[in-house]
């Protein structure tokens, strides 16, 4: 990559670009976990050598990532200062340090408690513990990678609210997002990569979405929705009376052959709790799943995809996907049969299947038997979506499916979308995205602390009234 980045006190710059144009290496380089091959870093003038993290640590820079990296056994307090704990005598000065961590805490105005264990805390808190480590070590230079992906948009709007105040008390900030309306919300100069090269850079007030994805893609995005066309076919899933204590009830839903049933709603609301439950990662308490006109019980995932139903998670890295495996071996996890001769995996065939959905989605990969873990999260999203179409399903789940992918990428997953509608497949699109879910969804359901509160057809839906129905306004 050639890159270049110009970063300024009490600044927001925005780093924008596809995934895999080489926005996560410039990262890791910043960070010390790479090496650059040539080039220079300066920092106020001065060239500097970044061979570690603790290295940047000392230079003042510090990393917010899009996964929260936190240690949830251990307390908040302890999370704070995990890499340099105040000490009295040789011992931990515990007292000291629950009081740092409360005025560290006090300067985010949140009211989160030191002592709390980090696993009680939502993504959105977790996010400012990770901003409090970075003021506790008084960072200069503060990398937020995606930083509101997983976050409502009440909480993305506070996170904001916390970059203008790192930005007034005088640090550098390099946001990076693929959400544009962050972007000229919060950013001063933007620099956009493609193919690991810095391609424009200017200031955001003077520049337009449009300008900025020619830059990114180079070449225009008329239409990131493709239309649609086709006609829905009969019910193919039903949910009655669908309850499991303390995460949902009473859910009612229905989806047809050739359509996207959206639902919509606040992070906690158990829209993902619904879908886990019909793909049989947890037991529901009571109620019925019918699919073609038939009640049935879902006990397990195998079950789940023998019946031709597929889930593409909200989190890629835990639930789906196996990072150290190669691209191919992932698309392969979930279809080992129909890519197996005599109990023996086809290899010719796994890679074949592989290098389709790399093409077809636009996976950005060296080849097929790249490891994922060397990916961009964006790629890594996609081969986990590859991975479950490689099944060939009826009924397709979609959990946040565009959850850290650029706009491009974006538009490149709706067209497949679309075609396996057009194709009669039936689609549950979770999304926390409003303008993808007033998009794509033929019908949208709401739900609100895990009760379904409102459905609407595509012609009736506005964002105004989604909202309303998901926050009780």
């Amino acid at each position: 990559m050639d890159g270049q980045l110009d970063l300024h006190a009490g600044e927001v710059t925005a780093l924008i670009g596809e995934n895999g144009a080489g926005k996560s290496t410039l990262v890791k380089i910043l960070t010390g976990i790479y090496q650059p091959d040539s080039g220079v870093i300066q920092l106020d003038g001065a060239p500097v050598r970044i061979h570690s993290p603790a290295d940047a640590q000392k230079l003042g820079i510090s990393v917010i990532h899009q996964e929260s990296v936190v240690f949830d056994d251990i307390s908040v307090a302890e999370n704070i200062f995990i890499t340099a704990r105040p000490t009295r005598c040789g011992l931990v000065d515990w007292a000291a340090m629950r009081h740092r961590a409360t005025r560290i805490l006090a300067q985010l105005e949140t009211n989160i408690d030191p002592a709390r264990p980090m696993r009680e805390l939502s993504v959105a808190q977790k996010h400012l513990v990770q901003i409090a480590r970075a003021l506790s070590h008084d960072s200069r230079i503060v990398i937020m990678d995606e930083p509101t992906a997983a976050l409502s948009h009440n909480e993305a709007q506070d996170l904001l609210r916390i970059i203008w105040r790192l930005k007034a008390d005088g640090r550098a900030v390099l946001f990076i997002s693929h959400k544009f309306e962050e972007v000229f919300a919060i950013a001063d100069r933007y620099v956009v990569y493609r193919d690991g090269t810095a391609v424009g850079t200017g200031m955001v007030p003077g520049t337009s979405v449009d300008q900025l994805i020619t830059l990114m893609v180079g070449r225009t995005v008329d239409q990131v929705f493709p239309p649609r066309s086709g006609q829905v076919g009969p019910e193919v899933l039903k949910l009655e009376g669908l309850c499991r204590k303390a995460e949902f009830a009473d859910i009612n839903l229905a989806v047809c052959q050739g359509e996207i049933l959206g639902i919509y709603g606040l992070v906690g609301a158990g829209r993902s709790e619904v879908t886990q439950a019909l793909f049989g990662l947890t037991t529901p308490d009571k109620g019925r799943v019918i699919l073609g006109g038939h009640s049935i019980r879902i006990r397990n995932a195998d079950e789940a995809i023998r019946l031709k139903i597929a889930y593409v998670p909200e989190d890629r890295q835990r639930q789906g996907a196996i990072l150290p495996l190669s691209i191919q071996d992932n698309v392969a996890l979930a279809s080992l049969k129909s890519l197996s001769n005599l109990g023996f995996r086809n290899r010719l065939q796994t890679r074949r299947a592989a290098q389709q959905w790399i093409d077809r989605l636009q996976i950005k990969a060296s080849s097929s038997v790249q490891s994922l873990e060397e990916l961009s999260g964006g790629n890594q999203q996609k081969v986990v979506l590859a991975k479950w179409l490689q099944t060939d399903p009826k009924v397709l789940i979609l959990d946040e499916p565009t959850k850290g992918i650029d706009v491009g990428s974006k538009a490149a997953v709706y067209k497949i979308v679309r075609e396996l509608v057009q194709r009669g497949v039936a689609v549950i699109l979770i999304s926390s995205e409003l303008p993808e879910i007033l998009g794509m969804a033929d019908r949208i359901a709401v739900m609100r602390r895990g009760r379904l509160r409102a459905c609407f057809h595509r012609a009736d839906a506005t964002a105004e009234a989604l909202v309303r129905a998901a926050t009780d306004a």
